[in-house]
């Protein structure tokens, strides 16, 4: 039985997941914060995993981090109190099975390559993945198991909280559903436009993601992770899987593919 740690860095927020072998035991979120040091980071890390101290708890530990500041803490992390533990971490070099076929392929995020390597190790391709985090990525992988591309956005919070910022009489409210489209009041209608304004443009984008790739919709497996709990999924209407772990998953494959 393989125990491994996963850790996947995003801007506003970073989870922590423990493997034994291929099942998810369990996963933690924190913020992410670039003044952490890494000695802060080793306390966090070991307040979720009580044993993480001892290379006895953990056989491996792989990391990705869209965040350059927090990754260097990590590494000096690892070094200083994991450094007899198998590590990996996420970037050029790393073998992830999966060809990335972009004009620079280290541009593509670590956690989007997770992404897809996961996607198509779950559903064969041709598949889409959408992650609602800051940004909401759509990465794409076609029949053949080729990382072929994708698209992003800004993020549901983060327009929301932009607009905010930018138009002085618009209120904070929670992106939650509202009673119709058409909305009565000034909160509905802000809601109105990130839940259903949103879902239009994932459904818009997914659908020429699809007539691009020249297949049958009914063929392509398109999955939703990252924040998926919140309303605009569930008003998306092209969406077949709901993967919440999906990066974990993925990080899980590439650990295993960088130490076969």
């Amino acid at each position: 039985m393989t125990r491994l740690l996963c850790v996947d860095v995003r801007n506003a927020h970073t989870t922590f997941g423990v493997f034994s072998d291929d099942a998810l035991l369990d996963s933690w979120q924190v913020s992410t914060d670039v003044r952490r040091t890494s000695d802060e980071w080793e306390l966090l890390l070991r307040g979720f995993v009580p044993a993480a101290g001892s290379d006895a708890a953990l056989d491996g530990i792989c990391v990705s981090s869209t965040v350059p500041t927090v990754l260097h803490e990590l590494r000096a992390m690892l070094t200083n109190s994991y450094g007899d533990l198998p590590t990996v971490v996420v970037g050029p070099g790393v073998k992830s099975g999966l060809p990335v076929l972009m004009d620079n392929p280290r541009e593509v995020g670590t956690d989007r390559v997770a992404n897809a390597v996961a996607a198509f190790d779950l559903v064969g391709g041709p598949c889409i993945v959408v992650d609602f985090e800051t940004a909401t990525t759509f990465d794409v992988v076609d029949a053949s198991g080729r990382y072929v591309g994708g698209a992003i956005a800004p993020g549901v919070e983060t327009s929301v909280a932009a607009l905010r910022e930018r138009a002085a009489q618009l209120r904070q409210v929670q992106t939650e559903r509202p009673r119709s489209v058409i909305a009565k009041n000034t909160i509905e209608a802000l809601q109105s436009g990130a839940v259903f304004g949103f879902a239009g443009q994932v459904d818009g984008l997914v659908t020429r993601i699809v007539d691009e790739l020249d297949a049958e919709a009914a063929d392509v497996e398109v999955i939703a992770t990252g924040n998926v709990n919140l309303p605009v999924m569930s008003e998306c209407s092209v969406f077949t899987r709901h993967e919440p772990a999906l990066t974990l998953t993925g990080l899980r494959l590439i650990f295993e593919r960088n130490l076969s």
